[in-house]
């Protein structure tokens, strides 16, 4: 890969998992933000890294393609970011198919314990709220991935709450009333993944976690990169995980983790509104991918 100048949002969502926009809609905000580079990391799932693509040569935006593993160590949800797998890989793809399917158990519990609360919801209400916000097709694709943010917005059409914060407040966040963790993949059986499919594992936001001794221990078993710039980190903490990039010799990241606007209001930021410069591409890139430019 040739030098890159500009900057890149390396951490976006989009409507293959629980973001409002297509990810041809992603690149194209991204273009508009004045962005050289955008990556698509949508959950457990890489099924929008073709159409972003796409897109990105029609509009000379380098599209990034990642995945957000979705894990749990001591009890707390923990996302591992994947970029520049081999998603031809038979087996990195069936291995994302099942962490969606304990994806939609969770779904299943989640909705379970809202009826014990006595709130009437049903899957396919969920499911409708997703598509009817999405206005894409192929959301009902297996290979789609339906998260909280699908059940927040049916709650809202319901008039169970008003908006995406309450819904996440009363119901869905760790702790809330209807909030419930199954067993799933640990993070470093995630990195260990990322890395038999080719790509570069880097661990998300690590601020929300609120545990940096376990932060810590995920470094020291091998993650190759630390999401600094969040928009849910203050200087503070985007301070400190540099500091933890340089003393492990980590890749240090950033993005917005844009989601789209539901109800009139942004998900954690809009694209570009965190980037690091265009050549750390350079540095996530895994040199299989490179031979395949050289060859």
């Amino acid at each position: 890969m040739a030098l890159m100048n500009g900057r890149a949002d390396l951490h976006t969502h989009t409507t293959a998992s629980d973001g409002m926009q297509s990810p041809a809609e992603n690149v194209r905000l991204a273009k508009a933000a004045g962005l050289s580079a955008v990556a698509i990391t949508d959950h457990d799932t890489v099924a929008g890294v073709a159409e972003a693509m796409l897109e990105g040569e029609r509009l000379g935006i380098t599209v990034v393609p990642g995945v957000e593993m979705s894990t749990v160590a001591n009890g707390t949800d923990i996302h591992i970011l994947g970029y520049y797998t081999n998603n031809d890989d038979v087996k990195w793809l069936t291995r994302l198919a099942s962490l969606r399917g304990i994806r939609d158990q969770r779904n299943e519990m989640i909705v379970n314990k809202l009826r014990e609360l006595g709130i009437a919801l049903t899957m396919d209400e969920v499911i409708a709220a997703a598509h009817g916000e999405s206005a894409m097709e192929s959301q009902k694709a297996a290979d789609a991935s339906i998260g909280r943010p699908h059940i927040a917005a049916a709650l809202i059409r319901k008039g169970i709450v008003s908006n995406m914060k309450e819904a996440f407040d009363r119901y869905l966040k760790t702790g809330a009333a209807a909030y419930v963790n199954p067993p799933r993949l640990n993070p470093f059986e995630a990195i260990d993944w990322i890395r038999e499919a080719g790509g570069t594992s880097v661990i998300a936001h690590p601020g929300l976690y609120g545990n940096d001794s376990l932060v810590e221990e995920i470094i020291r078993y091998g993650v190759q990169g630390i999401e600094v710039l969040h928009s849910d980190h203050g200087p503070e903490e985007e301070r400190r995980y540099a500091g933890l990039a340089a003393s492990y010799h980590l890749i240090a990241t950033g993005g917005s983790d844009f989601h789209g606007s539901r109800s009139g209001v942004v998900f954690h930021g809009a694209i570009g509104s965190r980037t690091v410069h265009a050549n750390v591409l350079q540095q996530l890139e895994p040199s299989w991918r490179r031979q395949q430019y050289d060859a």
